[in-house]
């Protein structure tokens, strides 16, 4: 179990890291997740969303909003929702947030550096198959797409 876990978390590109708000262990449990997230993906920047589920259980709150909010600005200003699958608040907009760090972060990994202008200025790599196949490369990498 363990081993397909990490396998998910090496191929993954952003994570919902869910907890229940009637239960504090649970947010225990993913703060050991995410510093294993953050180990495998050798990254602190890995788009991730923290989100407390069950929120029409108000009477049987564990966790305050206050303490969730500061785990999620503990993890480098990561975003914190409340949702409720029974209700369907916010369910919508976890994965909207989600998909739009994964989007910024494939932007920012696309965009060229000086490095790779310096490289490519000389001519040198540049010909029609070099190109075409940077382009396969891209196309494919853009491809993936893992929802546990």
């Amino acid at each position: 179990m363990k081993r397909y876990r990490e396998l998910y978390m090496k191929s993954g590109q952003g994570f919902l890291l869910v907890f229940s708000i009637t239960s504090n262990s649970s947010l225990r449990e993913l703060t050991e997740l995410r510093e294993q997230l953050v180990r495998i993906k050798d990254d602190e920047r890995v788009p991730l969303v923290l989100v407390g589920n069950k929120s029409d259980l108000e009477e049987h709150r564990a966790v305050s909003r206050s303490k969730a909010y500061a785990v999620s600005q503990s993890w480098g200003n990561k975003p914190y929702y409340e949702t409720s699958a029974r209700r369907r608040t916010n369910v919508d907009e976890v994965f909207v947030d989600l998909c739009r760090q994964i989007i910024r972060k494939d932007m920012d990994a696309s965009r060229p550096t000086r490095e790779d202008e310096d490289f490519r200025g000389d001519g040198e790599g540049d010909d029609d198959e070099s190109r075409r196949r940077r382009r396969r490369r891209k196309r494919k990498d853009r491809m993936k797409c893992n929802i546990l």
